[in-house]
């Protein structure tokens, strides 16, 4: 599967950005999706993911509050809604698609290009 991750842009502390994550296929409702971002300098680290269904979530206690994730399988897309973002939320924000959900990129096959998030303060 082909994902497209869109949404990102400059913000100010404080601001909202929702990213997308589209999927090529409409068999997007079998795979789980992950959120991980890279900052400059720094190693991928994991976001958020979402099962299959949708029904469940888990965050990094970094994002937990502010961050949501949900998914709309008939529109082969998930999202990432941030909310109240600090200048540390400023990364390339990737998507991933894999069998099961989890926080390591080792549970994802699929990764889409990125899209940058920067954060001003």
């Amino acid at each position: 599967v082909q994902l497209q991750a869109s949404g990102g842009g400059l913000v100010q502390a404080g601001g909202s950005l929702r990213l997308s994550c589209a999927a090529s296929r409409r068999t997007f409702g079998r795979y789980a999706v992950g959120w991980f971002r890279q900052a400059p300098g720094k190693e991928r680290e994991f976001v958020s993911t979402i099962n299959r269904s949708g029904d469940s979530t888990y965050y990094a206690d970094s994002v937990k509050g502010r961050f949501t994730i949900s998914r709309d399988n008939a529109k082969n897309t998930a999202y990432l809604q941030m909310n109240s973002l600090k200048p540390e939320d400023t990364a390339v924000y990737y998507c991933a698609a894999g069998l099961d959900p989890g926080s390591s990129t080792a549970f994802y096959g699929y990764w889409g290009q990125g899209t940058l998030v920067t954060v001003s303060s």
